[in-house]
C-alpha cells in the first residue's frame, strides 16, 4: 500500500501561505473550545527518519496557545523505564482533559525496530499490537482524541535528507551510522510501517498518511487534518451538551444479586482463627523470609504489585504493617489510595495508579486500589454504568500488562460480616487513640451493605486471573488474617524464584 503512495505532491509557498492564513485562526479556535470541553489530545508523528517529524510539529504548535500542550521527543528507553511494564512510559506522559500532548515518535516506534529489523517474531508482534491497540481504546472511550500521522517520503528522499545534514558541519551530528544502515535497509522498514499501519488503524485511531516530500503540501495536509479531526470533535461535544436528558450518573439497581449467581462472599468461612502462641511463631517465620526474599527480588530484577481491598475497619492497615515490617524501606512503596484530586480527576482513572507501579526489584502496597471504580464509583454515582462496566476488561488488561512484564500480581479482599465490623467501629469511637480511624462516612458506607457485597461479587467473578488472583481472607480474626496474608505473599514470592 505505501509504495503506491504519490511521493511527488507539491504545493507552492504562495499557495500554502494562503491556506495557512485561513487554517492558523481556526486551529487556535478550535485548541481553546476542545479546553472548554475538557478534550484531552494526544497527537503522535511517526514516520521516516528525516521525513520531518520534528519541523511538522514545530509548524502545527505555532497557532496554538504553548500553555496548552506539550511535546515528548521519544527517545531510546532509560534504565528506569526498562524496568517497567512497556506502555508505563506512556501512561504517565498522558495528557489532563483539555491539554494536547504531541509525540514524536511514540509506543508504535519499539515495534517499528523490532520488525524491521527481525527482532520479533509475528506471535509476539500480534501481541503487543493488542496491547496498543487496548491501550488507545480505553483512551478513546474515556474522551480522548488520537490523532496519528505517518510522515512518508522514498528511499532517495531520505538519502538526499541524510547526506544534506552530514554535509553541514552544524548538523553533522544529527546523523548516525544506525540512519545509514536504515537508509539500505528502507523496504525492511516500508514493510514494518505497513504492517503496523494496517493493523492499527481504526475508528478510534486512524492514521494519516502524509506525503512528506515537499514541506509546503505536508504542513498543509497536517494542518488541515487536525483542524477537522478538532472540528468533528467538537460539534459530537456541542452535540452531546444539547442532548443532555439523560443523567450522566446512572442509577444502581438495588435489588437483586449479580447475574452470576449467589454472592462468593457467602461460602468465606469467618469462625477460622489463630491463637495468639501459634499467631507469633507463624509471624516471626514468616517475617524472617519475607526479609530474605525481598533481597531476592531486587537481585533477580522481579517487581510486585499487591492490591488491599475489604471492608471498612477490615484489617487492611495491620496486614500491611505486618507484612513490610522487615522488609527494606529502599524497595517498597505503600500507596494509600483516597478520593481523587482534580490533577487526577482530569485524567483516566488508571493514570494515578500507573505513576505507582512499582520498577523491576522493587514491591508496590496498594491500600485500596483501581477497583473502587467497580465498588465505591460504582456505588455513589461517581461514575456512569458504561464507565465501571468496561472497567472490567481495562484492569484486566492492565494486570496482564503487568504479569508479561514479570511482576508477581497478587489482590487481597479482607472480608468481614456485618456484625464484626459493627463492633470493630464502636472500639474506635471509644478510642481516643483510634477516633481518627472512624468517620461519618463509614457509617454510611454500612448502610450500603447489601449494594458492596453484589459490586464486589461481580468484581472477583470477573477480575481474578491465573496471573492476578484475588485472594478472599477471612478476616473476623485478625491474627488469622495478616498470617493468611503473609504465607500467602510468601509462597508466591517463592514458587516465581522457584
Amino acid at each position: 500500500m505505501l509504495e503506491k503512495i504519490n511521493l511527488s505532491k507539491k504545493m507552492s509557498k504562495k499557495e500554502c501561505k494562503a491556506l495557512m492564513e485561513q487554517l492558523e485562526p481556526q486551529l487556535s479556535l478550535l485548541q481553546r473550545r476542545l479546553k472548554e470541553y475538557k478534550v484531552p489530545v494526544v497527537i503522535l508523528f511517526e514516520g521516516f527518519g528525516a521525513s520531518g517529524k520534528g519541523t511538522m510539529i514545530n509548524e502545527l504548535i505555532q497557532p496554538m496557545d504553548p500553555r496548552g500542550f506539550k511535546v515528548f521527543s521519544i527517545q531510546k528507553a532509560t534504565e528506569e523505564e526498562e524496568m517497567r511494564p512497556y506502555l508505563w512510559r506512556f501512561w504517565t506522559r498522558l495528557p489532563e482533559n483539555g491539554r494536547i500532548h504531541l509525540f514524536d515518535r511514540s509506543w508504535y516506534t519499539k515495534i517499528v525496530e523490532a520488525r524491521a529489523e527481525k527482532r520479533k517474531s509475528r506471535e509476539k508482534s500480534e501481541s503487543a499490537y493488542n496491547d496498543i491497540l487496548d491501550f488507545e481504546q480505553e483512551l478513546a472511550r474515556d474522551g480522548m482524541l488520537i490523532i496519528k500521522f505517518f510522515l512518508h517520503i522514498s528511499p532517495k528522499e531520505q538519502k538526499k535528507r541524510f547526506q544534506v545534514l552530514e554535509d553541514n558541519k552544524e548538523t553533522r551530528w544529527r546523523v548516525t551510522e544506525t540512519d545509514w544502515r536504515h537508509n539500505k535497509a528502507y523496504n525492511e522498514w516500508l514493510q514494518a510501517f505497513e504492517e503496523i499501519i494496517q493493523k492499527t488503524d481504526t475508528s478510534y485511531g486512524s492514521w494519516t498518511i502524509v506525503e512528506a516530500t515537499d514541506r509546503e503540501y505536508a504542513k498543509v495536509k497536517i494542518i488541515s487534518a487536525v483542524v477537522k479531526m478538532f472540528a468533528d470533535r467538537l460539534a459530537r461535544e456541542e452535540s452531546r451538551e444539547k442532548e443532555k436528558g439523560t443523567p450522566l450518573v446512572e442509577v444502581i439497581e438495588k435489588n437483586g444479586r449479580a447475574a452470576f449467581g449467589s454472592s462468593v462472599l457467602d461460602a468465606v468461612d469467618l469462625s477460622k482463627s489463630l491463637s495468639k502462641s501459634v499467631y507469633k511463631k507463624e509471624l516471626a517465620d514468616l517475617q524472617k523470609r519475607m526479609a530474605l526474599l525481598h533481597s531476592e527480588l531486587y537481585k533477580r530484577r522481579i517487581p510486585v504489585v499487591v492490591g488491599f481491598e475489604g471492608w471498612d475497619a477490615g484489617g487492611k492497615g495491620g496486614a500491611i504493617h505486618r507484612l513490610t515490617k522487615t522488609m527494606d524501606p529502599r524497595g517498597y512503596e505503600v500507596v494509600p489510595t483516597s478520593a481523587p484530586n482534580d490533577i487526577e480527576k482530569a485524567h483516566h482513572y488508571l493514570w494515578r495508579f500507573w505513576n505507582h507501579m512499582p520498577k523491576a526489584g522493587h514491591v508496590a502496597i496498594f491500600d485500596r486500589t483501581w477497583y473502587g471504580r467497580v465498588m465505591v464509583e460504582r456505588i455513589e454515582g461517581f461514575c456512569s454504568r458504561d464507565e465501571w462496566q468496561r472497567a472490567y476488561n481495562e484492569i484486566n488488561r492492565m494486570e496482564a500488562q503487568l504479569a508479561d512484564a514479570g511482576a508477581i500480581v497478587l489482590k487481597f479482599w479482607l472480608h468481614i460480616d456485618k456484625d464484626e465490623q459493627k463492633k470493630r467501629f464502636e472500639e474506635r469511637m471509644e478510642d481516643p487513640n483510634k477516633q481518627w480511624k472512624i468517620t461519618d462516612e463509614d457509617w454510611r458506607n454500612r448502610e450500603k451493605w447489601d449494594e458492596y457485597v453484589k459490586a464486589v461479587d461481580e468484581m472477583i467473578l470477573r477480575t481474578s486471573t491465573t496471573y492476578a488472583p484475588w485472594i478472599i481472607v477471612e478476616g473476623n480474626d485478625k491474627l488469622y488474617a495478616r498470617i493468611k496474608v503473609l504465607q500467602t505473599v510468601v509462597e508466591a514470592i517463592e514458587k516465581r524464584l522457584k
